[in-house]
C-alpha cells in the first residue's frame, strides 16, 4: 500500500509538470498578437493572461470528464500508465517549445494517454468513438473554423474603418485586443487546466482512490489552475515570437479579430466537452488574420513546419507513452529508471535553450525568412506612400561635411 501511495504522489505531482508545461507552451495562444501589436507589455501581459487561466480552471468540468471518463477505460488503467502517458506529453511539449513551434499539448497527452494504454491493456481499451469524436474531428474543423472566422472579422474591421481616423481607430483595436486576449485566456483556462483534472481523477481513480464516474475533487481543480497559471507566467517566449512574429505580421485589427474568432471557437468546445487544441484553434485564426488584409501575407514556411508537427503530436506522444508503459511494466524500477530518463531530459532540453535565449526583451525579433510565397506576393504589392521617396533620398549620398583637396590647400 506505501508503495501504491507513492506511485500515486508521483503521478500527481507530474501531472501538475505537465500542467506548467502547458502553461508556457500555451501562453502565445492568448498573449502572443497582443505582444506583437504593441497592445500590452510583455510581462503584463502573461500576467494577466495567467490570473484568468486560473479563473478558468473554475468554470467548467466538461473537458476533464471526457478525459477522465471518456477517452480511454478507466477500470484497465494502473497510475503508471497515465504517468507513463505524462512522459510522453511532456517531453514532446519540451521538444516543441525548444524550436519554437506552435503544438498542442492537448494532443501530446491524448497521445501518451492512447499509446500508454495500448501497451497496457490493448487497443480495445481506448474508445475510437470518444477520439474521433471528440478528439481528432475538432483538431481539423477548428483551425479551420477559426480562420475563416477570422479572415471574415478582419474584412469587415477594414471596411467599417475605412473612414475612421487612423490613430485613433488602432487605439481603439488595441484595447478591444486586450479585452479579446482576455477572453482567451480565460477560455484555455476552461479548456486546457480541464485536461490535468481529467488525468489526475483518471489517477485517482485508477487507485482506488476515487470511485468511478467521479468528478474531479475540488483540490484537483485549485492544484491545476495554480499550476498552468504558474507556467502562463513564466511566458513560453519562444512560441510566442513564432506565433506573434513568425506567421505573419499583424495589425490591430487583425490581433482582434484573430483573438475574438479564437475564444468564440474554443469557449463553444469546452461547453460541448471536445478536448480540442487551443494551439490549432488560435494559429488558425493567426493565419486567417493574415490573409483577410489586403496585402497580408502568411509565412507558409513556418505555417508548414507547424503543420507537421501537428500531424506527429498524436503518434509521437503515443509512442514515447508506450515506450514508457513498457519499461514501468519491470516494477519499481522500471518506474525510476522512466523518472530518471524524463527529469535528465528536460534538464538537457532547458541547457541546450540557454544557448540561444528567448525572452520578454526581445521577443518581438525575428530572423524568420519571408518564404518563396510571401517573397512574390510582397513583390508585386505597391508599397506604402512615402516609400519610394523615402528610398530615392536614401540613395542620395549627404553632403559631406570634409574639405576637398583643393579646399585644404587653399
Amino acid at each position: 500500500m506505501e508503495n501504491f501511495s507513492l506511485i500515486l504522489a508521483i503521478v500527481v505531482v507530474t501531472a501538475l509538470a505537465f500542467d506548467f508545461t502547458n502553461g508556457f507552451h500555451d501562453t502565445a495562444n492568448a498573449m502572443a498578437t497582443t505582444i506583437s501589436t504593441g497592445a500590452l507589455k510583455p510581462k503584463v501581459a502573461v500576467a494577466m493572461s495567467a490570473v484568468l487561466n486560473l479563473v478558468g480552471a473554475f468554470l467548467s468540468v466538461e473537458v476533464a470528464n471526457t478525459i477522465s471518463k471518456g477517452l480511454v477505460d478507466e477500470t484497465g488503467i494502473r497510475p503508471e500508465v497515465i504517468f507513463a502517458a505524462l512522459v510522453g506529453a511532456i517531453l514532446w511539449n519540451l521538444l516543441t517549445w525548444l524550436v519554437g513551434l506552435p503544438s498542442s499539448s492537448s494532443h501530446a497527452l491524448m497521445g501518451g494517454l492512447i499509446g500508454a494504454t495500448i501497451a497496457s491493456a490493448g487497443v480495445g481499451a481506448v474508445h475510437g468513438d470518444v477520439l474521433v469524436t471528440k478528439v481528432l474531428i475538432p483538431a481539423i474543423a477548428a483551425p479551420l473554423v477559426a480562420g475563416i472566422a477570422a479572415m471574415l472579422a478582419t474584412r469587415l474591421t477594414y471596411s467599417l474603418g475605412k473612414k475612421a481616423d487612423g490613430d485613433a481607430s488602432k487605439k481603439g483595436y488595441r484595447a478591444g485586443q486586450i479585452a479579446s486576449a482576455g477572453l482567451v485566456s480565460l477560455a484555455h483556462g476552461t479548456n486546457d487546466a480541464q485536461k490535468t483534472m481529467g488525468i489526475i481523477t483518471l489517477a485517482l481513480v485508477a487507485g482506488g482512490t476515487l470511485a468511478p464516474d467521479s468528478d474531479p475533487p475540488m483540490w484537483v481543480i485549485l492544484s491545476a489552475g495554480i499550476a498552468i497559471a504558474l507556467g502562463t507566467y513564466l511566458g513560453g517566449w519562444r512560441i510566442i515570437r513564432t506565433m506573434g512574429k513568425g506567421l505573419t505580421d499583424l495589425q490591430p485589427q487583425q490581433g482582434f479579430a484573430a483573438q475574438t474568432s479564437a475564444a468564440t471557437v474554443i469557449l463553444a468546445s469546452s461547453h460541448l466537452g471536445f478536448s480540442l487544441s487551443t494551439t490549432h484553434s488560435v494559429s488558425g485564426a493567426v493565419m486567417g488574420a493574415g490573409l483577410g488584409r489586403k496585402g497580408g501575407v502568411v509565412r507558409w514556411s513556418t505555417a508548414t513546419r507547424m503543420f507537421v508537427a501537428w500531424g506527429l503530436t498524436l503518434p509521437a506522444a503515443a509512442l514515447v507513452g508506450a515506450i514508457a508503459e513498457y519499461v514501468t511494466g519491470f516494477g519499481a524500477w522500471g518506474t525510476a529508471v522512466v523518472a530518471v530518463f524524463l527529469v535528465a531530459s528536460s534538464a538537457a532540453i532547458w541547457k541546450i535553450s540557454r544557448r540561444e535565449v528567448v525572452d520578454h526583451t526581445n521577443v518581438n525579433e525575428t530572423d524568420e525568412p519571408a518564404g518563396v510565397v510571401t517573397t512574390a506576393i510582397a513583390a508585386v504589392t505597391p508599397p506604402p506612400v512615402g516609400t519610394a521617396t523615402e528610398d530615392l533620398a536614401a540613395t542620395i549620398p549627404a553632403p559631406s561635411s570634409e574639405p576637398t583637396p583643393s579646399q585644404a590647400t587653399v
